[in-house]
C-alpha cells in the first residue's frame, strides 16, 4: 500500500533517530508502516490514519 505523500514532503521525511531516508512498508498485520533505510538500525514507523507517526517511542525494529 502506498502513502498519499506529496513528494516534496516525502524527500523531506527522514528517520528520526539515525536521519535515514523513509520508504513505504507494510506491518505485521498488513497496515501501512514507514521503512527506515539505515542498515545498521532500521526502524518501522506506524501510520495512523494516514499520518506518520515518527516518535522513537512507537517505532519497531525491523
Amino acid at each position: 500500500m502506498s502513502l498519499q505523500i506529496d513528494p516534496w514532503v516525502r524527500e523531506a521525511l527522514r528517520c528520526p533517530v539515525t536521519g535515514a531516508p523513509l520508504v513505504d512498508g507494510t506491518g505485521p498485520s498488513g497496515e501501512p508502516e514507514l521503512h527506515s533505510t539505515d542498515t545498521d538500525r532500521p526502524l518501522a514507523y506506524p501510520v495512523r490514519d494516514g499520518i506518520p507517526v515518527l516518535l522513537e517511542d512507537d517505532a519497531r525494529p525491523l
